[in-house]
């Protein structure tokens, strides 16, 4: 039998398959109200994985947080199974362990598994048996930076991506974390200025890569603004182009 959330050990992905393979089932569904995915969530994960975003986390992720609809992400990352739930109304998320570190130093084989109903509600919906111990509960902001700037993706979202210019709002910041190197310049610059995809790669300490992995953090954490007739995006849709086509060479 799979642990509970409320443990703070994962499990080995040999140990999670062996499991699976017993018993049909993840092991991690905890809410017997709670069986399938909300029909808006659903439809919209079907967009992402029959277009080009299909198996990417980020994709998911941002499928969820776009229709504030709560989800069981399963997680591979480091040889370990982890049961990421989302909260996107409450902007919560709850981990038995924190992921950053294990992010930071090896996403390259970052993977979705499966995607489920969450096992459990947030806090503030306290339910005998249906909230996990509240300190692995955090806010959602951070570790959707997190994500943005180490998963294995090096495009766009598909939302924001195509001919476009890009501004951040005027009061966005990154929620728990401390920008280094060319970034914190880079979200100050977008406060104050519209800008392709192509123009933010040219800014100092950038490139294509880290320009897309910075648009996708400030999306899903809503601060960005979308422009897609603004002059800018003409003038950077042909260099935006071949950055896209690069980009996507190199997944």
């Amino acid at each position: 039998m799979l642990r509970s959330f409320d443990e703070s050990t994962l499990w080995r992905i040999s140990a999670f398959e062996r499991q699976r393979a017993e018993t049909g089932t993840s092991g991690f569904a905890r809410l017997d109200a709670t069986t399938m995915l909300p029909t808006t969530l659903h439809a919209e994960l079907s967009r992402v994985q029959h277009g080009r975003g299909a198996g990417d986390p980020l994709e998911v992720i941002a499928a969820c947080v776009r229709q504030r609809e709560s989800a069981l992400l399963l997680l591979r990352l480091d040889g370990y199974v982890w049961p990421l739930t989302l909260f996107p109304r409450d902007n919560l998320y709850h981990l038995p362990r924190p992921m950053f570190e294990a992010l930071a130093a090896n996403s390259r084989d970052l993977e979705l598994i499966s995607i489920e109903p969450p096992g459990l509600r947030p806090p503030a919906y306290a339910m005998p048996g249906a909230v996990a111990d509240r300190s692995h509960f955090h806010r959602l902001p951070p570790l959707l930076w997190a994500l943005a700037l180490h998963v294995p993706r090096v495009a766009l979202l598909t939302d924001i991506a195509g001919r476009a210019a890009y501004r951040a709002s005027a009061d966005f910041a990154i929620e728990g974390s401390t920008l280094a190197g060319a970034l914190q310049p880079v979200v100050r610059r977008l406060r104050a200025e519209i800008a392709s995809l192509a123009d933010i790669a040219r800014w100092p300490g950038m490139d294509a890569q880290r320009a897309a992995r910075v648009l996708n953090g400030i999306y899903l954490q809503g601060g960005l603004i979308v422009l897609r007739t603004h002059r800018a995006a003409r003038h950077g849709a042909g260099n935006q182009s071949r950055l896209l086509a690069w980009l996507r060479g190199q997944r």
